[in-house]
């Protein structure tokens, strides 16, 4: 008889085992963690409490920034709690939850990424048909197909991760990382792998390709206009755009994507950084608060609370 198990609960070893680099990685995931959950729900508010941003487009922002509260809401917390607690175990059934929720939040948040550059294009490229084609209804079906669909993958990816046995319960991440679990296995793990690449793929490749494909069109919109002032705006703010979206996919793609001998433990987590906690403290800041209209409404949410505090 082999080694394999069914492990009860796993041993996560966080980000370091060195004291010091745990305290000082403690103190950088806790402060981005907490400016990117404050940066995030001060948008969704400001969105909320202005008419004049019940638009399309603030529509799918209030989306990502609730997502992106999610997304990082389902490892920071544990792995902040686990280092308070000196407990870093967790229960097969609760690691199973953790990645299904990570999976399912980060795919919607790859899938939002792409309405948002569709939304975008028309915007800029097909502005007389804009309203017509992103009515009310349609952005409100399009966020719940996404919705629904990203928990369809992070379902069967779940389903599949309860038929593997472990020949160890230590498990060298800071979460339930997928990839990661189906290293740990000593089962036969191809359906699992091919999976990975195939939904994967539709989730992460496919969106992200399409994302940079819409922005050619954009950027001969954006150059065709003809103050230099306007035209260096635009391409501002695409380029800020552009560079969240090649931080975040170019850090999943390297993490889901590589062949599995080329992947060190230390890399993956590395670039896990980037995505779960980084790009998602980034996005209120570069695609929000550069919006005129929306610093507008921030001003005016908390002058708003701050006169009612001195009443």
């Amino acid at each position: 008889m082999d080694n394999q198990t069914q492990v009860s609960e796993f041993i996560l070893l966080g980000l370091s085992q060195q004291p010091l680099q745990q305290q000082a990685l403690f103190s950088l995931s806790c402060s981005l963690y907490l400016i990117g959950c404050l940066g995030n729900l001060l948008t969704i508010l400001a969105i909320i409490s202005d008419p004049y941003l019940h638009s399309p487009m603030y529509f799918f922002l209030s989306n990502l920034s609730l997502l992106d509260i999610c997304f990082t809401s389902t490892t920071i917390p544990k792995m902040l709690l686990n280092h308070l607690c000196g407990n870093t175990t967790i229960s097969f059934a609760a690691c199973l939850v953790q990645m299904y929720f990570f999976i399912a939040f980060g795919g919607a948040d790859s899938f939002l990424l792409l309405a948002m550059a569709y939304d975008r294009y028309l915007a800029i490229c097909c502005p007389l048909h804009y309203m017509t084609i992103m009515s009310v209804l349609r952005c409100a079906l399009l966020v719940v197909v996404l919705w629904v669909l990203a928990n369809l993958i992070s379902m069967a990816h779940t389903i599949l991760m309860t038929h593997l046995s472990f020949c160890t319960n230590r498990i060298p991440h800071f979460f339930c990382d997928l990839n990661t679990l189906i290293k740990l296995s000593c089962s036969d793990t191809q359906v699992n792998e091919m999976l990975v690449l195939v939904l994967g793929g539709s989730v992460v490749l496919v969106p992200f390709v399409c994302i940079i494909a819409s922005y050619t069109p954009i950027a001969v919109a954006v150059w065709k206009v003809p103050s230099t002032r306007g035209k260096w705006k635009a391409f501002s703010t695409c380029g800020s755009h552009l560079c969240v979206v090649f931080l975040f996919y170019g850090t999943v793609i390297g993490v889901y994507f590589n062949p599995t001998s080329t992947n060190t433990t230390q890399t993956d987590m590395e670039a896990s950084i980037i995505y779960t906690m980084v790009t998602p403290m980034l996005n209120p800041f570069i695609y929000s608060l550069r919006s005129r209209e929306l610093k507008r409404a921030l001003r005016k949410l908390l002058s708003k609370n701050h006169f009612a505090k001195s009443v």
